[in-house]
């Protein structure tokens, strides 16, 4: 009991310095070093270099393309205009009377497309804020909005997305990013539609009003801004290039030599999902500079520069928190807990899964976090028990994924933190509605998913 004491209590001093504010990469390691010795007294040092540093190390090394290739798409994407193209031309599309619909939307094909939902909040923001004053809708429900569209079916649920929570568990089940695509767009609208109804009444009961007059928002202006056509199009190749390299490319290619030393000793089932969106970014990041040469000639270093610099801190708050949970899965008390979430759903291997990777995401504030504990200690075993039980991989994948997208937004979330920033809002006044949007509905969706997926199977 005094194991599984000091790993609750080590999880509960991240999420409450997390949420002080404290640096992820200094708090990880030292509450890793704390609970090592609280627990068991054992080697800290090797606990530290030999564990917590060998996990860090490998999740960077694995996806560092990503965040990096991710992180330079959304920079230029913002510097070339493109992005407020993209979003504007949805709201004048659907009208000021659809102020909600055309912020979620817009927030949803940038982040389908690729882009940072960092880089989307910012974007998105004043073209939200002047678009909610002319609807004189409630200021309050902006970081909702933003929230729905960027950090919930888009993320985890619609087949092919290239963000991370997307992209870690093809290598531990073998899939693709389009893995239960089927299930995954129902799970999607169904996040979708109940979110957008819970806002839109929202709007009713708070009555008419921005509610915010001392806004200093002024929407950027491009001399030179691109067409709705040439805005949208790297957007566009991100996914349809995913889609050809997982599917046609890569699949023709002679890649036996993986199986050598040289090589990890792999295959191609382990790495084809990541080398699609690796190929695809990095193809329409050249597209998109190539059709936006004249705007971005002049700053192309400097936006190249400060994306690769963007990529950075999230990656390493994400492996540092990897790092943590590698240490955390060494000590004695966890076995207890992992032995207790592998049988919390009884013969059903998907709420087990669902459960673990809940409440890792929760406790770490991190989707991509929680996710990566979950699968890097218990990823072999609930492979195992899907096949045992006739659950198919890409099932797997598509519950791990939606599952990381709920308890993730609690408080101390980063993404939530930041958004609430953008929008000079406190958790007070807007937290209830993000709350709703992007925990409790995506955890209704989940539970619609893992129900549908075992009645149905796989689709």
């Amino acid at each position: 009991m005094l194991g599984i004491l000091v790993i609750t209590l080590a999880l509960g001093a991240l999420i409450f310095l997390a949420y002080r504010g404290l640096s992820l990469l200094l708090l990880t390691p030292a509450l890793a070093v704390l609970a090592v010795l609280a627990s068991e007294g054992g080697p800290v040092l090797a606990s530290y270099t030999q564990v917590f540093m060998q996990a860090t190390g490998g999740f960077i090394v694995q996806y560092f393309p990503l965040f990096l290739l991710g992180a330079v798409f959304g920079k230029l994407m913002d510097v070339s205009g493109a992005a407020q193209v993209l979003a504007d031309g949805i709201i004048r599309g659907l009208g000021p009377q659809r102020a909600i619909l055309s912020v979620i939307l817009s927030c949803a094909i940038m982040t389908y497309g690729g882009v940072s939902l960092f880089v989307v909040a910012f974007a998105v923001w004043p073209i939200a804020a002047h678009l909610f004053r002319e609807a004189d809708l409630p200021k309050v429900l902006i970081p909702a909005t933003i929230a729905l569209g960027a950090f919930t079916f888009t993320m985890t649920a619609l087949p092919g997305t290239p963000a991370i929570q997307n992209a870690i568990p093809m290598p531990y089940f073998g899939t693709t990013p389009f893995a239960a695509p089927g299930l995954g767009v129902l799970t999607g609208l169904f996040m979708l539609a109940f979110g957008w109804l819970w806002l839109e009444r929202r709007a009713r009961v708070l009555g008419p009003g921005y509610g915010a007059e001392d806004d200093d928002v002024t929407q950027a202006q491009f001399d030179d801004a691109p067409g709705l056509a040439i805005a949208a199009s790297p957007l566009v190749l991100v996914l349809a290039l995913n889609i050809g390299f997982t599917f046609v490319i890569i699949p023709r290619l002679d890649t036996a030599y993986l199986a050598q030393t040289l090589y990890g000793q792999t295959d191609i089932e382990a790495l084809r999902g990541i080398w699609s969106i690796i190929a695809a970014l990095t193809l329409a990041t050249l597209a998109l500079i190539a059709l936006n040469w004249g705007r971005l000639r002049a700053r192309l270093a400097e936006a190249l520069d400060a994306g690769a610099k963007d990529s950075l801190l999230p990656i390493f708050n994400t492996a540092s928190l990897v790092g943590f949970g590698a240490v955390i899965a060494s000590l004695s008390g966890f076995a207890l807990i992992r032995d207790w979430v592998v049988t919390a759903g009884g013969d059903n291997p998907l709420i087990s899964l669902a459960i673990g990777t809940s409440l890792l995401a929760g406790m770490t504030g991190s989707a991509s976090g929680g996710m990566s504990i979950a699968l890097a200690t218990l990823g072999d075993t609930y492979l195992e028990m899907g096949l045992a039980a006739g659950i198919s991989p890409e099932l797997l994948h598509r519950v791990t994924a939606v599952a990381t997208g709920g308890l993730d937004a609690l408080p101390h979330n980063g993404a939530v933190i930041t958004l609430l920033t953008i929008c000079g809002l406190t958790h007070r006044e807007a937290y209830r509605d993000i709350a709703v949007v992007a925990v409790v509905i995506p955890v209704l969706a989940l539970v619609a998913l893992i129900t549908l997926g075992t009645v149905l199977g796989s689709f």
